[in-house]
């Protein structure tokens, strides 16, 4: 198996330790459906798309784990360090960055490193394009003009 593939399989084990069903559903669409709109902007913008998917796949896991999103960026990113090391699937350099992606995906009003900036684009993504009946929250409004802008969409997502 890739990588990738390997780390999916580690994430959908780890989350069958949430017990709630609908949460646990709930994490692989947000999880997978990040993973994906961090490929696609990674990939637009000419940079990593197996690390932006790799990050993505981690990014709120902590959170599912502990049922709490309190300090869960930074607590992911911890969580993501001892995943990746006990895989050795990753580089050092490659380990840093995407605890990196993770550790700053919440801070939405601040621009960090490249590859930071796209783990916060896709979350912003997921969560505004998966409920189109849910209002853009605040922290977020001014990424996802930004996102309409350079994916040649309107408000509505729509071509």
């Amino acid at each position: 198996m890739g990588r990738l593939k390997d780390l999916r399989a580690v994430v959908e084990e780890r989350l069958k330790e949430v017990e709630d069903a609908g949460k646990r559903n709930s994490a692989l669409v947000h999880l997978y459906g990040v993973s994906l709109a961090a490929t696609l902007i990674a990939r637009k913008r000419g940079l990593d798309p197996e690390l932006a998917s790799m990050a993505a796949m981690l990014h709120d896991l902590a959170a599912y784990l502990s049922g709490s999103y309190e300090d869960h960026a930074h607590r992911g990113a911890d969580l993501a360090r001892q995943i990746l090391n006990e895989m050795k699937i990753t580089s050092s350099d490659e380990t840093e960055t995407i605890c990196s992606m993770i550790y700053h995906h919440d801070d939405k009003h601040t621009v960090d490193s490249e590859m930071d900036e796209v783990l916060k684009d896709a979350d912003v993504i997921h969560h505004c394009f998966h409920d189109l009946s849910k209002p853009v929250k605040e922290k977020e409004q001014k990424r996802y003009d930004a996102l309409v802008e350079e994916f040649g969409l309107n408000g509505k997502g729509e071509l």
